[in-house]
């Protein structure tokens, strides 16, 4: 059985980061191939994997809408299917699949629709899916996936950002998310020392797991230079440590 890690938490801490760094663990163990789902509309997971993808769901949607409206002889359904199963991008190991933006009006809930459907058939072909969030619970409000097997809260040791980490855990019981497990990733932290509140922050969670990733020169270095993280060194502490996550 296929097993879900979605990965979230407020603008900037480094999810995507995680994300990459977790795909590349999980192929290097042997659990691929792992589909990667970039449900950021800011698409910028297919960078960090260094890979390319050809058709968003936001791009799919416009363009099945325009060619429903001349060919009567498919459905718009099926047409947004077919350019999202196009759309999929593979590479060794792992393939991909991004949201991406609306080009047009209107929302999302259609494309969310097709993507959960999608995702439901073929989520058996994957032994793992990591879902790549945008800031916040969103896209799990909006039941793309109804069920994850982990949940992981990404943060750095900000105030700000150790509060949004508490209030993304109260909105994950709020909207009744399904989780098997808990994550708290604690990114860039310098210095070595948490800060004090992460006492309250363990009390209100009850997280399974708490990861501290120290910052990284040689990560910011491939960050700057828009490499992917798949060449980082097995010997990277934070990647050997992101490691923990797999269930």
């Amino acid at each position: 059985m296929s097993k879900l890690i979605a990965i979230t938490g407020k603008g900037g801490v480094g999810k995507t980061t995680v994300s990459a760094l977790l795909v590349k663990n999980l192929v290097s163990a042997g659990k691929s191939p792992v589909l990667a789902i970039d449900a950021d509309p800011n698409s910028c997971l297919d960078a960090a994997l260094g890979v390319s993808v050809s058709q968003t769901v936001g791009q799919a949607r416009e363009e099945a809408k325009l060619a429903s409206a001349t060919d009567a002889s498919v459905s718009k359904r099926e047409l947004l299917r077919i350019k999202l199963e196009q759309g999929l991008a593979e590479a060794k190991g792992f393939d991909l699949i991004a949201m991406g933006r609306p080009e047009g009006q209107g929302c999302y809930c259609y494309a969310n629709s097709i993507l959960k459907d999608i995702i439901v058939e073929i989520s058996s072909q994957y032994p793992y899916l990591v879902l790549d969030n945008e800031a916040g619970l969103e896209n799990l409000s909006r039941r793309i996936v109804q069920k994850v097997d982990m949940m992981v809260l990404v943060s750095d040791a900000s105030n700000a950002g150790l509060q949004t980490l508490l209030r993304l855990h109260e909105l994950a019981g709020e909207m009744h998310i399904s989780y098997g497990k808990l994550a708290l990733v604690i990114n860039r932290l310098r210095g070595g020392k948490l800060p004090g509140r992460m006492d309250e922050i363990r009390e209100k969670t009850k997280a399974d797991i708490e990861i501290v990733l120290p910052d990284n020169e040689e990560l910011a270095a491939f960050a700057e230079s828009s490499r992917s993280f798949l060449e980082i060194p097995d010997s990277n502490p934070v990647y050997k440590k992101i490691g923990e996550l797999i269930i």
